[in-house]
């Protein structure tokens, strides 16, 4: 096994935490961040790798973006896809006196603004607010086709999106967007020592009321997505909290696995080399997920103090040794192959 790392602050000491802040939300795995990165920033060239069936040519202009937590900009061929962009980074309260369900929503339009381009699509697992809240907004202000399940369909036309511009799936669809594939995978929200987790639930209608604060925004079942760039790749696992279903994954085989990493008190079982068999032993592995999200977005991204970034790279490690591995940060762009383009 290889490591590539390239977030400045990763080595945070992760033991001596205090006590557990987040015991309502452990195995929720929340959080957000955005790169500092231009929009013009440059991308993969014609480069040429080693993909699951041999040699294969990456898409001409492919690059991956880390926006913090579970989010993803993806740029393929001039189009732009994004993944769960929470951006803005507002305070709940979850790092200090502890998290309050009735903080209100927020979006700042210039921290969005500076980091999504102009996005085609916008992919979102389920509807957390530290993967939804900042979706209206995008979809209002560019015209992005949302993808998401039924829940999120209802929460975002209550916050004022046209109905016309949202596509609800459940999982197994496989879709074809052009120079653009996304695969639908069915998945599950990741739990805490009770087995529970913050906000569960799911609407089949529009919510009584329009949402104002974060308890507004049910989990709403969960979605990961499988995403393939260009006629021969390369694909990327997209998985936007810690648990999955093991049957749904089995023989996707991405190149790319951008995993979320689980907390301490999660009750996963076996939650890494179970995930790992499933999906073939990718050839990278990229941890997301493990992010304080209320920290400003200047800063290089510091560990959540509930989570073990290093246990579970070692945990990577023994369970497929063959796998490199990026421990990403907000600044750098990366390659089909996620490694580091120079600016």
């Amino acid at each position: 096994m290889t490591q590539d790392i390239h977030a400045s602050d990763r080595h945070a000491p992760t033991s001596g935490r205090g006590p557990d802040r987040r015991t309502v939300l452990r195995g929720a795995v929340l959080g957000a961040a955005a790169p500092l990165i231009p929009a013009t920033a440059a991308s993969a060239s014609a480069t040429v790798g080693r993909g699951r069936g041999g040699d294969r040519t990456v898409a001409r202009s492919v690059s991956f973006r880390w926006l913090g937590t579970s989010g993803w900009r993806i740029d393929v061929d001039g189009r732009t896809v994004l993944f769960d962009p929470y951006l803005t980074r507002f305070v709940t309260g979850l790092y200090d006196s502890g998290l309050d369900p009735r903080t209100e929503l927020t979006t700042n339009p210039a921290v969005v603004d500076a980091h999504i381009g102009r996005p085609d699509v916008v992919l979102v697992s389920h509807s957390h607010w530290d993967h939804l809240s900042d979706v209206p907004y995008i979809a209002k202000t560019t015209g992005a086709r949302v993808i998401g399940t039924e829940t999120t369909y209802h929460l975002l036309t209550a916050l004022g999106v046209d109905p016309g511009q949202i596509s609800v799936v459940k999982g197994g669809e496989v879709l074809d967007l052009g120079t653009i594939t996304v695969e639908v995978v069915p998945s599950l929200h990741s739990r805490n020592k009770n087995c529970s987790y913050f906000a569960p639930g799911t609407l089949t209608a529009p919510p009584r009321t329009v949402p104002t604060t974060i308890a507004d925004l049910p989990e709403g079942d969960t979605l990961a997505f499988q995403i393939t760039l260009g006629e021969h790749g390369p694909s990327a696992f997209l998985m936007g909290a810690s648990d999955f279903s093991e049957r749904a994954v089995r023989g996707l085989s991405p190149d790319l696995a951008m995993i979320a990493v689980p907390a301490e008190s999660g009750t996963t079982y076996r939650y890494v080399p179970r995930l790992l068999n499933a999906l073939g032993s990718p050839e990278v592995v990229v941890p997301v997920h493990w992010d304080n999200f209320e920290l400003p977005l200047s800063d290089p991204p510091v560990p959540d103090p509930g989570m073990d970034l290093d246990a579970f790279l070692a945990q990577v490690g023994k369970a497929s040794a063959a796998s490199r591995i990026v421990v990403p940060d907000y600044r750098t762009v990366y390659d089909g192959d996620m490694r580091p383009v120079s600016p």
